[in-house]
């Protein structure tokens, strides 16, 4: 297997984002994630600069990469123009393609993301859909989401929306063949490879966990159910 290193210097991103660190911590100074998390940019900085590679592996397998919020205040900060963010979302590929995201809460939410977003934006058009944010996994919506989800049809006209329907407007029926070019996209962008790759080692994870149907398969419904309360029982 190729060394962390040459998977990170491989990435065309590096070289935008790594110029020469050297230590001044004005990236973490300036971190909204900072403020909420344990969370320093300036370290994974230095562990990606020195080639660290046992610094790295425990950086793809850790929650750490999955706090950053990608403002990229710290790329308009740093004073040797490095973008920590940049660094991150190499890292984070990374562990998607190594499957080392399942050995973390926040990665392991990845799979989530894959079925939600990612289903979305190729059946429907839109990261985000009203029909697919249902009240009952969305509790931190509240009881005023839960009526806007029951009314959808009328509320969305009355803001002069186009839900679902031909022609102009927010939320209107996109076309088959405008689907089909996203589809095509993905598809030689390597994006649903990734997908694939995503859902393939979360369901290595499943399986680990013990979550199978009665013929011994992954049970993906039950570990959907068991990220979306992982908060809860830890």
């Amino acid at each position: 297997m190729k060394s962390l290193t040459h998977l990170l210097n491989k990435d065309v991103r590096l070289k935008e984002g790594l110029n020469a660190c050297m230590n001044c911590g004005i990236c973490t100074a300036i971190c909204p994630a900072a403020e909420y998390f344990e969370y320093d940019p300036r370290t994974i900085v230095n562990a990606v600069q020195s080639h660290n590679e046992e610094m790295i592996q425990k950086l793809i397998e850790s929650d750490t990469i999955w706090m950053c919020g990608q403002c990229m205040s710290c790329k308009t900060r740093c004073p040797r123009n490095n973008c920590p963010g940049l660094i991150i979302n190499i890292l984070r590929k990374i562990s998607q393609e190594t499957g080392a995201f399942i050995k973390s809460r926040l990665g392991r939410q990845q799979f989530l993301l894959v079925k939600t977003i990612g289903a979305n934006i190729l059946k429907y058009g839109y990261c985000v859909n009203p029909h697919s944010v249902i009240p009952s996994g969305h509790p931190e919506q509240g009881p005023v989401w839960e009526w806007i989800y029951e009314n959808k049809e009328k509320v969305y006209e009355r803001v002069g929306a186009n839900l679902d329907k031909e022609g102009a407007g927010a939320m209107r029926k996109i076309d088959q063949e405008d689907l089909n070019d996203l589809d095509y996209i993905f598809t030689e962008s390597g994006g649903k490879l990734l997908f694939q790759t995503i859902e393939k080692y979360s369901m290595k994870k499943a399986f680990e966990l013990g979550f199978t149907d009665s013929k011994g398969n992954p049970d993906m419904e039950r570990y959907i159910d068991y990220l979306q309360n992982e908060d809860d029982e830890e």
